[in-house]
């Protein structure tokens, strides 16, 4: 809720942190208001702190005048993010209220895919020539420094062709003796990203070389901008929520939940059910495959959600943690015969665990309340060896399924728990009931 009102208009100044409190909650006529409400210096950083998505929402409710203000507060690399979120027709209504030169870094900022290295990048940077002396390099970064540059910690040496032949940084500059070239001074060795390379990895090798700052070149060497470390941060979020999303088993949504729509919700939601749902059906069949034991001992069919659940809880277990390790680049395709093997021990391993516990719970529940008939031990059997066999199943199988959609080109993520259970569940039960069959056979079946 915003301040009273006071005949239409709010009298109380609100600060940003309450703004920020409320904003999911206000209708977008109520976030102007609350946004106006700010003391101009917060408003800024407040306007600076939004998701792209909510800046896109907020200058859409904007008068053209407040709109060119707001906009031309954002480096190109922000501005394009905004627009990306908005509809091309008001986006050219946008575009046309920068000014030139950040009208043309926004349109060749647009042309990138959103997740790729060229969508993340700013063309804003420092740049030298590599014939400067370092006196003369110092003095054309200080005219460069006027203008909005994306950091100021490094500066990049390019040809006249704007291909990146190193980088050196401010401090090796000020410490190199003035009449020095700026080629004997700068690093040569430099880590950079291709223009189309997918967010993910670069986020990977941010990671991997502890770097705060990459450029990006196209595929003649030329360099086209910077990504960095702040932007990253983003990508890691939004992509970790992502895939957090894909193993809960829905779509992953495009914006915060409570901005989410509730029918964009329903509809992301409702596609995996649905196919869970039909993905269970399986289970029914599997189940009347075996009516006729079930018939001749009901008891069996006291431990089918114990079995099938154990079965799909391993599963999950497993391929969370095998997603995981491929997102951060701990196992490659390559690793699948070793992670094979690994989950294979680990399941029998568990297998028994959990047999030991079923076995003595039937065992002393046997004793104390005579549950289980004269055979409570040929059927602690049965339970033990279903369940050796239906954990095993599910860890393996959980393991293996997201090293088999990534081979099939598809995201490993989508190898989602609910999808991995639902898939155990089925085999679980012949499993159950095969064993039933060897170990009752003759006995209660």
């Amino acid at each position: 809720m915003l301040p009273a009102v006071d005949g239409g208009l709010t009298t109380t100044r609100l600060t940003a942190e309450e703004l920020h409190e409320a904003w999911p909650a206000l209708a977008p006529e109520e976030q102007v208001e609350g946004f106006r409400l700010l003391d101009p210096a917060e408003a800024d950083d407040f306007f600076q702190s939004l998701s792209a998505l909510s800046q896109a929402g907020l200058i859409g409710e904007l008068a053209p005048g407040e709109q060119r203000l707001w906009l031309r507060q954002l480096a190109p690399d922000d501005a394009a993010d905004l627009l990306q979120e908005v509809d091309p027709e008001p986006r050219d209504e946008l575009l046309a209220l920068l000014d030139e030169p950040t009208r043309r870094e926004v349109r060749a900022l647009l042309a990138y895919a959103e997740d790729d290295a060229g969508g993340l990048m700013s063309p804003r940077f420092a740049r030298i020539r590599p014939n400067m002396t370092v006196d003369e390099a110092i003095s054309y970064l200080r005219l460069q420094a006027r203008g909005r540059l994306e950091t100021l910690y490094y500066a990049y040496v390019l040809d006249g062709e704007q291909r990146l032949l190193g980088v050196v940084s401010f401090r090796d500059l000020f410490a190199a003796p003035g009449g020095r070239p700026v080629s004997e001074v700068m690093q040569r060795e430099v880590i950079s990203v291709p223009e189309d390379m997918d967010q993910e990895q670069v986020a990977r090798i941010f990671a991997e070389e502890d770097l705060t700052v990459i450029p990006v070149v196209d595929g003649e060497g030329r360099m086209k901008g910077i990504v960095t470390v702040d932007d990253i941060v983003d990508v890691v979020e939004e992509e970790a929520t992502e895939d957090i999303h894909k193993i809960g088993g829905l779509q992953a949504l495009d914006a915060p939940y409570l901005e989410t729509g509730f029918f964009s919700m329903i509809k992301k939601r409702a596609v995996w059910l649905a196919a869970l749902f039909i993905g269970e059906m399986l289970t029914t069949f599997a189940m009347a495959r075996f009516q006729d034991e079930i018939a001749k001992a009901v008891v069996l069919a006291l431990f089918v959600p114990l079995i099938i659940s154990s079965g799909g809880n391993s599963g999950s277990q497993a391929s969370t943690l095998v997603i995981r390790a491929m997102a951060l680049g701990e196992v490659r395709l390559r690793d699948g015969w070793r992670i094979a093997q690994r989950e294979v021990l680990a399941g029998l391993a568990l297998g028994l665990i959990l047999a030991a516990i079923g076995v003595v719970r039937i065992l002393v529940w046997q004793s104390i309340f005579h549950s289980y008939g004269a055979h409570a031990l040929l059927l602690s059997i049965t339970i033990g060896l279903s369940l050796v066999g239906v954990v095993l199943w599910g860890t393996l199988s959980g393991a293996m399924l997201p090293l088999f959609l990534q081979r099939l080109g598809l995201d490993p993520a989508s190898a989602s728990a609910p999808f991995v259970a639902t898939m155990v569940d089925v085999v679980g039960l012949v499993i159950y009931f095969t064993a039933a069959q060897i170990v009752l056979g003759g006995v209660l079946l």
